[in-house]
Formats: C-alpha cells, sequence, structure tokens
C-alpha cells in the first residue's frame, strides 16, 4: 500500500503543477512576508523570556510561533511546497529575531502596542496564505479555513504545548483565533465569488485586525460555561413574570386583605374572651358577698 501511494504521489503533484494551480497562489510582497514572520517570532522570544528560557529555547520558540503553523499546514495538506524549505529568508529571519529580542528584551517590551498590531497583522496574513493554499489545491471550503486557522494560531498552540500549559486559543479571552477563523472564511467566500486573490488577502487580513480590535475595545470574549437550556428556562421566568404583572398584583392583594380580615377576627374574639372573663370575675364577686350577708 505505502509502494502505491508513493508511487502515485509524484503523478497527482505533476498533475496539480500542470494544470497550472501553483502558479494561481496569492502572491504576498517579500516585505510583508517577513514582517509577519518577524512580529510572530518577537512573541515567541518574549514569552520564552517570561519563562525564564535559555538562547536555545527562545530561538526555538521564536521558530515555532512564526513558522509552526505552516509546517502543520504543509504536512496535513501534503501538497506543493514546504513553506519553511521553500522561502529561504523565514528562517534566518526568525532566529535573527529572537537573537535580539532575548539579548536586548527592553528595546521591545516598550513598544508592546506596535507590537500587539503587528501580531494580529501576521494572523490575518497566514490564515489568508493557509485558506488560500488549500484552496487552490482544490480543497473544500471547511478544509480552506482550517488550514488557514492552522496558519495562523498553530505556532502559538505549539508553542503552548511546549511550556507545557493549556493552549491561549482555547481559553477564554478577547477574540483571537475567532478572528483568524473569521478572516480565513472571509477569504474563501472573497475568493470563491471570483475577486481576485490579492483582494481577498487584504480583506481576510482587515477583517482578522477588526474583529480584534472590537473584541478588545467593548471586551468582547469568547464564551465558556454556557449552558443554553438555563438559558431558555431563564428567559421563560422572565417574560412569565412581566406577561403577568395585574395577576400577581391581584394576589398579593387578596392576601393582604385576607391577612387584615384574620388579624380582625383575632381581635374580636380577644375582646369577647376578655369580656367573657370580667363579666364571670363580677358574678363570683356578688356571690362571696351574698355568702358573707348570710353568714352575718
Amino acid at each position: 500500500m505505502s509502494a502505491s501511494l508513493a508511487a502515485t504521489a509524484p503523478a497527482m503533484l505533476a498533475a496539480v503543477s500542470s494544470s497550472g494551480l501553483a502558479g494561481q497562489m496569492v502572491t504576498v510582497p517579500i516585505g510583508f512576508e517577513m514582517l509577519a514572520v518577524v512580529a510572530a517570532s518577537i512573541t515567541g522570544a518574549l514569552t520564552a523570556r517570561e519563562q525564564k528560557l535559555d538562547l536555545v529555547g527562545a530561538v526555538c520558540l521564536a521558530v515555532l510561533c512564526s513558522l509552526g503553523g505552516g509546517v502543520l499546514r504543509d504536512v496535513i495538506l501534503q501538497v506543493g511546497s514546504v513553506y519553511i524549505l521553500d522561502q529561504p529568508l523565514a528562517l534566518p529571519a526568525a532566529v535573527i529575531t529572537a537573537a535580539i529580542a532575548f539579548v536586548i528584551p527592553s528595546l521591545l517590551e516598550k513598544q508592546d502596542r506596535l507590537i500587539a498590531i503587528l501580531d494580529i497583522f501576521a494572523v490575518g496574513l497566514f490564515a489568508a496564505t493557509g485558506a488560500d493554499k488549500a484552496y487552490v489545491y482544490g480543497f473544500e471550503p471547511i478544509v480552506c479555513v482550517m488550514m488557514g486557522f492552522f496558519t495562523a494560531v498553530g505556532g502559538g498552540m505549539l508553542r503552548d504545548i511546549c511550556l507545557g500549559r493549556t493552549p491561549n486559543i482555547f481559553q477564554r479571552s478577547n477574540f483571537y483565533a475567532v478572528a483568524a477563523i473569521g478572516g480565513a472564511i472571509t477569504y474563501v467566500l472573497v475568493a470563491d465569488a471570483g475577486v481576485s486573490n490579492v483582494i481577498a488577502l487584504i480583506v481576510c487580513v482587515s477583517t482578522t485586525m477588526l474583529l480584534r480590535f472590537i473584541s478588545l475595545a467593548y471586551d468582547i470574549k469568547s464564551p465558556a460555561d454556557m449552558d443554553i437550556a438555563e438559558a431558555i428556562h431563564r428567559s421563560r421566568r422572565q417574560v412569565r413574570n412581566t406577561t403577568r404583572p395585574e395577576t400577581t398584583r391581584r394576589s398579593l392583594d387578596e392576601l393582604e386583605g385576607r391577612r387584615e380580615r384574620v388579624q380582625a377576627d383575632i381581635a374580636r374574639r380577644r375582646h369577647l374572651e376578655r369580656r367573657k372573663a370580667a363579666l364571670d370575675r363580677l358574678r363570683k364577686h356578688r356571690k362571696a358577698r351574698a355568702h358573707r350577708k348570710l353568714d352575718v
């Protein structure tokens, strides 16, 4: 079986290349491409500093953050070239950035806002390129979106796994993975509509950054600990309370009137009991006086 697959794989790749699909992939300017790699590498190197790792750890985390998502995509798709091997500037850019960030961290830590902007820009760019590669090779739209997602946030996921912690994309936070998914979906929709893949890339990056900034501005976070059944029950109870205010008020008024009547009846009975006791004492007093007169 493995021999037959190995024999047919070159033929399949040759057929794909001859169809011209490989030449249709979106062309990203090398400056933007390296900017995305550098931004992702900075986040990995700074994370290594926070975890008290050495230079080797900083370089490894930087390479994982910047190129790990592309490696995941290429391993899963198994078509076309491998980006980390095909682009000769990617790996050196990640290593050099990690070394600079490790040696001069104060220079980068002061630029946290700029790094955050470049980071989400890199996420949008990686989401577009990942979805584009799957789209060019004829995969289904859902696969294209998944490849865009893996390319955008796969590096950060591998970084957290290497650090032995739950990946940040799986935790409740402002839109990050959701922004990458939204960008990838936008790219597939725009590209499927026949629009130029360059325009689709611009729309994807813009959508990703917009979703991220909206979630930060309004503190919108991904949901966690949801119970739809409880929410439906709560909404029904609220509707029931708002649709029957008159009935509830009438019931309260009836209870109040009944309480007043019971209290009035109790007061009347106590008054009668006190009056009866007073009459009994008066009769006993009169009988006692009559007995004393007879004795005299």
